[in-house]
């Protein structure tokens, strides 16, 4: 994932998000029948439902812990709530769906007020079963130091597309 041509290096995933990372996993994430690809946008009013998320892998023992986080709150000039947490699911067996996971803190959707958004998705594999808590707060929320508490290591894969005001138009664009 170090490679500059790396979408999520582009897009400053990898750098204020996360470090760089070697993807071992697939992560499919679905708002009704619209995809999520690095650096896509959407609209707020296509982002309101939790999505639905697959996980690649073929170990039912093995459990993931998935992270949303919007790093450009409350606007990416000002980033001073960086990061935000949206969501957070633990316990997730391998090769199935987030919905089979412990949702530890529920999903808030995307309501960017001011520029283009990030919103983030990271998975991490867990050491073990129900070794992993929700934080007692949503904003100021560190992915990095997150995975350090929980001794989560680098990612196994991550994904994030980006979202501004219904009514937004122009302004930066992170990648195609």
């Amino acid at each position: 994932m170090e490679n500059s041509s790396d979408p999520l290096a582009i897009g400053r995933v990898v750098g204020d998000v996360i470090g760089p990372f070697i993807r071992r996993l697939s992560i499919r994430v679905v708002y009704g029948s619209k995809v999520v690809n690095n650096g896509k946008e959407f609209k707020p009013s296509e982002v309101v439902n939790q999505p639905r998320v697959d996980i690649g892998g073929n170990e039912l023992r093995n459990f993931y812990t998935l992270v949303m986080v919007d790093p450009d709150a409350p606007s990416p000039s000002n980033p001073n709530l960086r990061e935000y947490l949206h969501w957070l699911v633990t316990d997730i067996p391998g090769s199935t769906a987030v919905n089979y996971g412990q949702e530890q803190t529920c999903y808030e959707s995307p309501q960017p007020r001011a520029g283009i958004h990030r919103f983030v998705f990271v998975l991490f594999q867990q050491l073990g079963r129900q070794t992993v808590y929700a934080p007692g707060w949503r904003q100021n929320f560190s992915t990095r130091d997150f995975a350090e508490l929980y001794n989560l290591g680098p990612p196994v894969a991550a994904v994030y597309f980006n979202c501004q005001r219904e009514a937004g138009s122009g302004g930066r664009r992170m990648y195609p």
